[in-house]
């Protein structure tokens, strides 16, 4: 039913989710979602919860892999332009954010997501620089749902290598 849920939330938004909608995406009766959920507040709440621990997962293995200073750009411009899966999962982070600013309960789960994602650029950048380069990936993210038109990938790529500075021991 989270599952089901979260499809919702993707397609409709916090504002257009109910019982019976999930009901219907999960293939479930009404009454069963309505029994293990009895508030839209709770359903959201436990389906957020779900994607805030599988995007930490899924976040954690896209960086598995860099071993250097290059490989750590590739990923972040991946991050930015990612096809459809990615997509998905930005419209639940700024659905989730979103309801988040007044929601304490969710303020709470975006709270965990932002430490986590931080933690992970930590290891490459450093924890006193890592919130710039996660604030920088939320908004070209949300630019590029929002855009009709893709921001080449190069000036994607520019705007990460700024934004992390200059490579150690270049001397710049």
């Amino acid at each position: 039913m989270l599952d089901a849920a979260l499809e919702v939330l993707v397609e409709d938004g916090v504002a257009g989710i109910t019982h019976r909608k999930v009901a219907v995406r999960g293939d479930v009766p009404l009454g069963s979602v309505t029994y293990h959920f009895a508030s839209l507040t709770e359903l959201c709440t436990q389906a957020f919860g779900r994607y805030v621990e599988q995007r930490t997962a899924e976040y954690e293995a896209l960086f598995a892999d860099v071993a250097s200073r290059e490989d750590l750009i590739d990923v972040l411009v991946e991050l930015v332009g990612g096809g459809p899966s990615r997509h998905r999962s930005a419209v639940l982070g700024f659905e989730l954010h979103l309801a988040a600013l007044r929601d304490p309960v969710l303020r709470a789960l975006t709270q965990e997501w932002t430490r986590s994602s931080r933690a992970v650029l930590a290891r490459f950048t450093g924890p006193e620089t890592a919130a710039r380069p996660d604030a920088l990936l939320e908004g070209m993210i949300m630019h590029a749902l929002l855009s009709a038109e893709r921001e080449p990938r190069e000036e994607t790529r520019e705007a990460i290598v700024q934004t992390l500075g200059p490579a150690a021991g270049s001397g710049a």
